[in-house]
Parts: structure tokens; sequence; C-alpha cells
């Protein structure tokens, strides 16, 4: 995607640093993040800078690719397994991420060379496979359509093109007239920071709302239909996303509008029965509790916006059972969200 008339994707190397945009500073500033070591990638996962289960698994597989250029070839598997288990605790939720990571281990066992092939193929299929998803989801988009879309799930969270946003800027390059409406997404934002921002990178026509006015414009007709990404798809179906997604699902249950998971096929964990065993990040109390914003002067400042004294739980991610989820957008069609087409989905039989 472009940002100021020039292309980007959201995280990429050039020699042994990773490079990716500063998505914690993002709408306010816009900001290259370089990684020079694989210690310093995992910190970048772990506190956001680079956040999106696609581009997250391409960390991930640049993470391992540091750590092939950083020792010895008699080293190099123990390394990497250290590597991977490190890398893999950063953020548990995100399949894509142990996915990318498992993929350049196994690769090394066969050469060094397969493996770094492997790191940058990770981030190479993830790019081609949100283009497809946006044709493939595009079709499922009318003109004139209301569209509610929930957390970032756009080039910035897919090293480029994205998930939930794909079959959006497919549909507006397309010509069809349609409006977003970006859920907020507290306690981070990142409907209003960040898929706000690409969206007017793009000229997409869009509005930002609570997260909390969603099914009060679903109940008024201006939504037709919800497509958010996954973290995680257990192979039954359940789906694992941004907190609040669950409750966009029942309320778009409760109205009749369509509700469609967009991920890669590599979101899919078919080692997962259900949601149930999904493990479900926790992340900091002060993410509730404080807010980064700029203010009137232009400068950035973080203050506390909760009751002094008070606590708070921080869960990252609901699981949104499969029997809420219209179908899956993914690289190789739509399919249902059930256990059987998820089955013929890895063995080439949609």
């Amino acid at each position: 995607m472009k940002v100021n008339n020039r292309h980007y994707r959201a995280i990429w190397m050039e020699g042994s640093t990773v490079c990716m945009i500063e998505q914690n500073k993002l709408p306010f500033e816009f900001e290259i993040h370089y990684c020079k070591t694989t210690d310093e990638t995992c910190h970048a996962i772990k506190t956001m800078i680079t956040r999106g289960a696609g581009s997250i698994g391409a960390a991930g597989g640049y993470a391992m690719l540091q750590t092939i250029y950083s020792c010895s070839e008699n080293n190099l598997i123990p390394e990497l397994e250290k590597a991977k288990a490190k890398t893999d605790a950063t953020r548990p939720t995100a399949v894509n991420l142990s996915y990318a990571t498992k993929r350049v281990l196994d690769a090394a066992k066969i050469s060094k060379e397969f493996a770094i092939s492997e790191a940058f193929a990770v981030a190479d299929e993830c790019v081609e496979h949100s283009r497809l998803i946006g044709e493939y989801g595009n079709t499922l988009i009318e003109d004139g359509f209301g569209i509610e879309t929930h957390c970032n799930a756009g080039w910035l969270a897919l090293v480029d093109y994205g998930s939930a946003l794909a079959p959006v800027y497919t549909a507006h390059d397309c010509g069809k007239k349609i409006f977003v409406y970006v859920d907020e997404t507290r306690p981070r934002s990142q409907g209003a920071r960040l898929t706000a921002w690409e969206l007017n990178q793009h000229g997409v026509p869009h509005a930002i709302i609570p997260d909390n006015a969603g099914a009060h414009y679903m109940a008024a007709g201006h939504i037709n239909i919800v497509i958010t990404g996954a973290d995680r798809i257990a192979a039954n179906g359940d789906t694992a996303n941004k907190i609040g997604t669950l409750e966009k699902a029942i309320a778009a249950k409760y109205y009749g509008i369509p509700f469609y998971i967009a991920a890669p096929t590599s979101t899919i964990d078919i080692n997962t029965a259900s949601g149930k065993s999904i493990p479900i990040e926790e992340r900091s109390a002060d993410e509730v509790l404080y807010y980064s914003g700029k203010l009137k002067n232009g400068k950035i400042e973080e203050m506390r916006i909760a009751s002094p004294g008070s606590g708070a739980l921080n869960p990252a991610f609901d699981v949104t059972p499969a029997s809420l989820i219209s179908g899956i957008i993914t690289e190789k069609g739509i399919i249902k969200a059930d256990k059987e087409s998820i089955k013929k989905l890895f063995d080439n039989d949609i």
C-alpha cells in the first residue's frame, strides 16, 4: 500500500536488519523502526511495534533469519530452537507466529539456504494471499454497502493488502460506492488509530464509531455486512480475534447480517480442535487505565483515564463460535466455518 504516494510493506528486511512501520506511533507519526537482532525483533512483536497476524508471522520468520545470520552452522539448529521458543512466547494467541518459526526451523533441518528462502517466503506468500482474499471477498460486497470492521486487519496487519480490509480496498478500487464503519476497538484503539489511518490513505469513505455503537447501526439498517480478521481459527471454525469481536457477531446474528472472517489459511490451526483450546493473551492493565493521544498543542502524551486506585482486566482476544460465522474468506476461496469445510481446504478440495 502507499503512504504519501510511496509504496510500503508493513515489515521487510534490509540485510540482517528487520524494518517495520512503528504502529504504536500511528496515526500521529509515521516512523520506521529498525531491529538489528532477534532479541530486538522479539521485543518489537511483544510491544506491538508490529502487530497483526500476518505481520507477526513475517516478523517471526525474520527473527529466525536473524538468528541464522548470527550463529555458526554447527550450532544452527540448537540456536534456532531457542529463537523459536523465545519468539513464539511474545504473542501466544496468534498462530501465524509459530507457523512461521516452525516453517523456518523445519527448513533449516534440510539446509541453511532453504531456511533463508523460507523466511522470505512467509512474508511474500502473506502478501499474495491477502491480494486473493481481496478478490474473493469483493464478491460479497455490493454497490452501496455499509461495512463494519473491528480492530485493524488491513495492510499494516498482513504485510500488504490486509485480510478484512483487502475486500474493502478491492471493492473501492472497482468503483463500488461503499462506506466503512470503523470500530474504535479500545483499549488500544486500533480501529480509530490504524484502520481509519489506512482508509484515509486509500481514500475510502468511513467513520470511526465507538465499539458499543455497532448494534445501534445494525438496528438502523446501516450495516450490510461485517468483516473482521482473525488471530487463530480452530479446526472447527471457532475464531479468536480482537476482544469485542464476539459481541459484533452476536449482534449481527440477531439482526440477520452476514458476519465473515477474512484470513489466510496460515491462520487456521488444525491442531487446535476448538476455540476452548485457544490461549488468550492477557495484556497489561495499563492499556486500559492509561491512554496516549495528541494534545491540541501537538504534543503526544500518556494520561490516566480511569479511577485512581482501580485495577483492570485486559484480555486481548475473545473467541467467536463457528455457529455465528457466515463464512471464512481465504486465499483459496470462501468456505463455511465448520470442521468438514476446513478439512477439505487443507486437502485441496474445497
